[in-house]
């Protein structure tokens, strides 16, 4: 019995070697942990369980017979806790074989996804490969196929999140595409479909990985990333960080931790938050950390269409979604860009039961050719009709201006809105004072006396929030320093909140 013992010891070591010791050095010198140690990072101390330590690749050809077999097959699979909650893992090893994917590769993460659908538990991917095993042919794509199916399946029932660490290029990247957050860490990961060579070979373009697909690009650019970390470290403490935000799955409802801040706490300073000229910027993030429990705001995509924010935070210590303008970006305004970042992450809150936070200052939609012709109609459309899909709680606060349609679209009691308070600051009209005039009055644009006579007139009617308060748009006129306690307030109300939504197969949205 002993001597079994010692072999199953002796195998297990080896397994945890990956490529070996000269290979994780390697890693090591490229400021990259192994995935092993990214792993035990993740995961709470001593809490991972490992699937699948000794599989073995089953190729022969093209050499691979006469390769020594690594165990584990370039990928680490298996469960462990996050902060005591259930979370399945599966990492991508680059000492072996470039953790590039073969068919029992693929085999051993489809087992880990169909595992962490049947416990109902996140799911977290750790990337760093370089695509598919291509000595393995169509098997190792048909090992992608497999892979994208369960993306999907997963989709709104238990949040997947991807992590690129670094390459991740080919097949690999759809798999990440189609989980709710990708994350990458700077300067040593990149995403792309075809590689430098292969753009230089058909293009003519020369451009390095970094320019390609690094995390500057998409984090700036294609917004696939939702955010960057400086290493391997940092972001995933990040991820554990996130984690605790997030329901396990779409159907128990968002965590409850315990809060230290006092839900009746007032915030005098939010009284002079608003500067007295309507065209002066503010920083509406001062507002969210102002609000939410102990300034804890989690954003996703902060670099990309910053003239929205989106993010993660707690009232009560409970999880809600924040979605607000930023007036110190573009005024606030609402572009494709802004419309299809809010839109993806007001789908994400409401397929897992996240309560919506929204808060209003947007003068509308960015107007231009560039707009138009960028489709700036169905990406608006996008965020309108997320909002109106909606079933969970929808709390919104307008803090000074709500014109046009953006004013509809920002989650108001047209579309669906629970609870639509105002500040004493809101204007609430189908735009500005000045553009109104100019159309209703046209025949005294010659008349500047006459002009500014009417402009005060309809700012003094208008501009204000109380005739839309008026009409029961607005539920109440509130005080800025007691923010937090009427959202907390009406966040517990709405609690239980059941809405029933026609049966159909699903919906049309448009993409």
């Amino acid at each position: 019995m002993k001597d079994i013992l010692e072999k199953l010891d002796v195998r297990r070591a080896n397994a945890r070697l990956g490529g070996g010791k000269s290979r994780i050095e390697a890693q090591h010198k490229r400021g990259k942990l192994t995935a092993r140690e990214r792993i035990a990072l993740l995961l709470d101390k001593d809490s991972f369980e490992e699937f699948d330590m000794f599989v073995e690749h089953r190729c022969v050809d093209f050499g691979m017979n006469d390769q020594p077999k690594t165990p584990g097959d370039g990928v680490v699979t298996g469960w462990g806790t996050v902060n005591g909650r259930t979370v399945f893992v599966f990492a991508k090893d680059f000492t072996v074989f470039g953790g590039s994917l073969s068919e029992t590769h693929a085999q051993k993460i489809v087992k880990v996804q169909d595992m962490a659908m049947k416990a109902r538990a996140p799911i977290i991917g750790l990337f760093d490969a370089g695509g598919a095993r291509i000595q393995e042919g169509v098997a190792s794509l048909g090992g992608y196929g497999e892979v994208f199916k369960r993306n999907v399946i997963a989709s709104g029932v238990i949040p997947q999140i991807s992590v690129i660490m670094g390459p991740c290029a080919g097949g690999d990247v759809y798999s990440p595409a189609m989980t709710d957050f990708i994350f990458m860490v700077r300067d040593t990961s990149y995403m792309f479909v075809t590689g430098p060579e292969v753009v230089k070979t058909v293009t003519n373009e020369v451009v390095t990985a970094e320019e390609l697909g690094g995390a500057s690009v998409h984090t700036t650019k294609s917004s696939v990333s939702d955010g960057a970390f400086e290493n391997d470290v940092e972001c995933i403490l990040q991820m554990r960080r996130l984690i605790d935000f997030l329901p396990s799955n779409n159907q128990v409802g968002v965590p409850e931790w315990p809060s230290f801040d006092d839900i009746e706490r007032e915030d005098l300073s939010l009284d002079t938050l608003i500067p007295d000229h309507p065209n002066k910027p503010y920083d509406m993030k001062e507002l969210v950390t102002k609000v939410v429990d102990e300034g804890d705001f989690f954003e996703i995509s902060p670099s990309f269409a910053k003239n929205i924010i989106t993010g993660f935070a707690r009232i009560a210590g409970r999880t809600v979604g924040v979605v607000a303008n930023q007036p110190m970006v573009l005024a606030g305004v609402l572009d494709s860009d802004a419309s299809r970042k809010a839109a993806r992450f007001v789908r994400f809150c409401d397929a897992f039961e996240i309560p919506i936070l929204t808060f209003v200052d947007v003068p509308g939609f960015l107007p231009g050719t560039a707009q138009e012709y960028g489709g700036l109609i169905k990406h608006g459309a996008k965020l309108l009709f997320a909002y109106s899909q909606c079933t969970v709680p929808l709390v919104t606060v307008i803090t000074r201006k709500a014109f046009g349609g953006a004013y509809d679209v920002m989650a108001s009691k047209h579309i669906g809105g629970d609870v639509n308070y105002a500040w004493p600051t809101a204007q609430v009209a189908v735009m500005g004072a000045k553009g109104a005039v100019e159309i209703i009055f046209r025949a005294d644009i010659g008349d500047p006396e006459k002009i500014a006579a009417r402009t005060k007139e309809y700012e003094a009617r208008f501009l204000s929030p109380f005739v839309a308060a008026e009409r029961g748009y607005i539920d109440d006129v509130i005080m800025p320093h007691a923010t937090r306690r009427r959202i907390a307030r009406a966040l517990a109300m709405l609690r239980e909140k059941k809405v029933e939504m026609p049966a159909k197969k699903h919906d049309n949205l448009p993409v």
